[in-house]
């Protein structure tokens, strides 16, 4: 609660010093150019979506993807490294013990969730990203009805009539070091971006060292008046050490350090992504048009751990199709995406310890397993507009998922090979939203579902669990957005509940073994407030504070684990309050200076919340200048600090977590002491 109070007390004060501005300053809107950024919405019809730009991106370090999501109210990333990160929404994904599921990843329209429903955001880099959207909870018909919700990533296309060439180059503390060069054409008919983008860092903690190439290619070829036909590339290769999670005594001693098995073992993970994509938007008829695309993804991971190396390789594609039209004053949308992919993986012994410091060998093979997962999501909206004001939409999705698990080490009896069928699964979405002069008020309401993991479908022994099922949730919304004094103060109210039953429970009953088991229910409610203020202050000179504020009630309705009933507990992994704010200082002959500050309350770590990580506040700051040199260059510069107060506070955690041979139960993944980054941007206008 005192942590709450300093965070109120923040926001007090730049509410403050903010309205001492002298009231003629006020007249002068018409000498400014507001700021706020347009961004196309991808969500369909009248459903409600969050998003952020190169606006938010540009508050922070370049390599900081966590931060700039995090200024959206009821989604929270928890970044145990560069290459670990887990996005919960709504709370949901909260109990994942690495990585990120039960939501939808989409890179330019392409689905990029796994078989299994695991999406790595890591995967993209920041500085290729125009827009970031989110539909939280089910609401997404057209996404997938996950009960998370849906995550749709756009890249930055070059303005029409241009061709621009661009570098990015920006160096920190921690050895880091990053670049990325591109080049954009864009003209009526053909448009394309080349992108390389390289980054080093050796890390804040032991273990730590995290190199990645990248490459982008994104490209788009008008066929005739009405066809389009583009391609998308994504490639990435990095190799990332792994310092894993601290108990708490070195947690508050030496958060530098990395886990004594996994620095013995030089732990790390080396994985190489591609992601190709085909798709051609077609105008039907001047009523209907159709967007259609075709993908292959690619994986090949080798990750060398404590208790054994681990060798994946996964081969996904899949086609998404969807078709837009109206009907009188109707408005409707049907399409299906189907995706396959084929999960290769191998694991053998580690013989670290016989290496005398030299780090992991890899031995004698232990298992060798194939799965063929296979997701088919049809959907279709109705949205219609009963008047000008008032509109409501209707939306259905079918799920069917499968997969086929193949035991290739195992011989006779020992062989577990088994296939588990999903029963089929239809999720309806009904919203309503009403248009007034000065904003909107919309409701919704959803049923949506998620996937069981590999590891929840699996037993310890590696034998399918015949008796695991999806989630299912019923998702309840009401929300509005109003616009105040002339569209310089925006506020945004939603209220949710969420109810979710067969929750899936991954139970760690090993140092790498989970078991997945359907756990009771658990109840999702909530509030999310957000604000933004454009104060003009002199003829050139614009001060906008923002805030956005998370309450997560959220509980176990029904949750009895053996012989402990934890029913009525708030759920593991959730803060019951999180605050996003800040202030950005802008002097339009292209000075910019940011100032944010994030709040996470404490996340209660067991299920029988005997043991809460600490409240936290962080505070970063960034400054942007950028000027024109002549007819055709540009020059940007930047400097930044984060965490300025050098808190010490856990960026991510572990629930429930375990201790193995004597040693303390390791919950929590340090965050970076204070550090210091600055870059500087070159650009070329043809």
């Amino acid at each position: 609660m005192r942590n709450l109070c300093l965070s109120l007390c923040f926001l007090f004060f730049i509410k403050s010093w903010c309205q001492q501005v002298k009231n003629d300053t006020l007249t002068r809107l018409d000498e400014i150019i507001l700021t706020e950024e347009v961004i196309s919405k991808k969500a369909v019809g009248i459903t409600p979506s969050s998003a952020i730009g190169t606006e938010t991106f540009e508050r922070f370090n370049p390599v900081d993807i966590p931060s700039g999501i995090n200024q959206i109210s009821g989604v929270y990333v928890l970044s145990g490294a560069l290459n670990t990160n887990r996005i919960t929404i709504r709370g949901v994904g909260a109990r994942t013990p690495f990585g990120t599921d039960k939501l939808r990843l989409y890179f330019n329209g392409i689905p990029v969730t796994n078989g299994t429903g695991f999406s790595t955001i890591e995967a993209f880099d920041l500085e290729n990203l125009g827009s970031l959207e989110v539909i939280k909870g089910p609401k997404g018909t057209a996404y997938g009805a996950n009960l998370g919700g849906a995550i749709l990533l756009n890249t930055k296309l070059a303005r029409e009539g241009t061709t621009r060439l661009g570098n990015n180059f920006t160096a920190g503390s921690y050895g880091m070091f990053k670049n990325n060069v591109s080049v954009s054409h864009q003209d009526k008919g053909f448009g394309i971006k080349v992108s390389y983008n390289r980054l080093e860092t050796d890390g804040f903690r032991q273990n730590n060292r995290f190199v990645r190439d990248g490459i982008l290619v994104n490209s788009n070829l008008a066929l005739s008046s009405k066809s389009t036909l583009g391609i998308l590339v994504n490639h990435i290769d990095y190799n990332a050490q792994i310092p894993s999670s601290l108990g708490e005594t070195d947690f508050r001693e030496d958060p530098r350090r990395a886990a004594a098995n996994w620095l013995a073992a030089r732990g790390f993970e080396a994985n190489k992504y591609t992601l190709t994509g085909l798709y051609h938007h077609y105008q039907i008829t001047d009523k209907l048009k159709n967007t259609t695309s075709v993908f292959y993804t690619y994986l090949d991971k080798n990750e060398p751990r404590p208790f054994n190396i681990l060798e994946e390789i996964t081969n996904g594609f899949g086609l998404r199709s969807l078709f837009e039209g109206n009907f009188g004053k109707a408005e409707y949308v049907l399409g299906g995406e189907l995706y396959k992919d084929e999960y290769e993986w191998s694991t053998f012994r580690n013989l670290f310890r016989d290496r005398d410091g030299d780090g992991s060998f890899r031995g004698n093979q232990i298992s060798e397993n194939k799965e063929f997962r296979t997701q088919l999501n049809l959907f279709g909206t109705l949205t219609y507009p009963f008047s000008a004001q008032f509109s409501a939409q209707m939306g259905l999705t079918y799920n069917k998922t499968d997969y086929d698990f193949r035991d290739l080490f195992n011989t006779g009896a020992d062989n577990t090979s088994a296939e588990r069928n999903f029963d089929d699964i239809l999720l309806p979405s009904f919203g309503l939203r009403y248009t007034f002069a000065n904003g909107n008020i919309y409701a919704n309401v959803s049923r949506g579902f998620s996937n069981p993991s590999l590891e929840e479908t699996l037993t310890p022994d590696g034998i399918i669990n015949p008796d695991i099922a999806q989630e299912t949730g019923t998702s309840y919304e009401l929300g509005s957005k109003i616009n105040l004094f002339d569209r310089k103060l925006v506020i945004g109210a939603t209220l949710y509940r969420m109810d979710i039953k067969n929750l899936l429970v991954a139970q760690r009953v090993g140092e790498d073994q989970f078991v997945g088991r359907n756990a009771g229910e658990t109840r999702h409610q909530g509030l999310e407030l957000d604000a933004k203020y454009q104060i003009p202050i002199a003829k050139k000179i614009l001060l906008s504070p923002y805030i956005g504020y998370t309450l997560n009630d959220h509980r176990f309705v029904d949750f009895v684990d053996g012989d402990a009933d934890f029913s009525g507990n708030p759920l593991t992994g959730v803060p019951r309050h999180r605050i996003s704010s800040g202030i950005d200082f802008m002097y339009m002959e292209g000075l910019r200076a940011s100032l944010t500050h994030l709040y996470v309350d404490e996340i209660p770590l067991t299920d029988a919340n005997t043991l809460q990580s600490e409240a936290f506040h962080v505070f970063n700051t960034r400054l942007n200048y950028r000027t024109p040199i002549g007819k055709h260059f540009s020059l940007g510069l930047n400097f930044g600090a984060n965490n300025l107060f050098n808190t010490r506070f856990a960026q991510s955690v572990l629930i429930n977590a375990n201790s193995f041979g004597g040693a303390e139960p390791r919950y929590f993944y340090p965050g970076n002491d204070r550090n210091y980054f600055g870059g500087v941007r070159l650009g070329y206008l043809f």
